[in-house]
């Protein structure tokens, strides 16, 4: 953990809410997809992290790792950190966590589901790194395109709707419990003749109104008045 005070009162009990999502099932999935996938680039082993949540954030806080990883998913002469340097200099370790997070936008991630670097440099939500890597690993699966390094099926089991605080829901393994990664929606482009775009002007749209079933019937002219029998 990174050398800071300790939190009291209602930060506190925020940080302990926080700490309380980290999940050490999703830890061992990662880190076996981790260690499969940096072994396939081409350069030396990726040592085995310590167990548990400190030693999780120990292992991936100088971003060699996560450099490695998101190489790995490119092709070569594509990858997008040209320079990875392990440095016990913060500075230098935070700066490589970033160009990370930038790569993972890029390659597909939405910007709000991607943790801060103080997240991870700072071990502050470890759970929102887990869910950053898990959103990874989905997409990587999804893509098809090769480059995935691993058993697809790490992925699916927990594929579900983030949804509430925390991004947690009731994932496809039954409990509501479970961190879920959102599956990357595909495309599905429609191709409509110009008869048929031709034959679509022609009609009023819902969002107009509408006024089938209008009548005037037993209407009186405007200005006359009501007859009282």
């Amino acid at each position: 953990m990174a050398n800071r005070g300790p939190s009291y009162g209602l930060s506190r009990e925020v940080q302990q809410k926080i700490d309380r999502q980290y999940d050490p099932e999703l830890e061992q999935v990662l880190v076996r997809w981790i260690l499969a996938q940096c072994g396939n680039d081409g350069g030396s082993a990726v040592a085995q992290p310590a167990p548990g949540r400190d030693g999780f954030q120990q292992w991936l806080k100088d971003g060699t790792v996560l450099c490695r990883l998101i190489n790995s998913l490119h092709p070569r002469g594509q990858a997008p950190v040209a320079k990875i340097q392990a440095s016990a200099m913060a500075f230098k370790q935070m700066e490589q966590i970033s160009q990370f997070l930038q790569a993972a936008e890029r390659y597909g991630i939405a910007a709000t589901d991607i943790f801060q670097t103080v997240d991870l440099w700072e071990g502050k939500n470890m759970a929102c790194v887990q869910r950053t890597l898990m959103n990874l690993g989905s997409l990587a699966v999804a893509k098809g395109d090769g480059l995935f390094v691993g058993d697809p099926n790490w992925f699916p089991k927990y594929v579900g709707v983030l949804e509430g605080e925390g991004g947690r829901a009731v994932g496809s393994r039954g409990d509501a419990d479970t961190p879920c990664a959102r599956r990357k929606s595909q495309e599905n482009r429609r191709v409509f003749s110009e008869d048929k775009l031709k034959e679509g002007q022609s009609v009023i749209g819902l969002q107009m109104g509408t006024n089938r079933g209008a009548s005037q019937a037993g209407m009186t002219g405007y200005g006359m008045p009501r007859q009282i029998l």
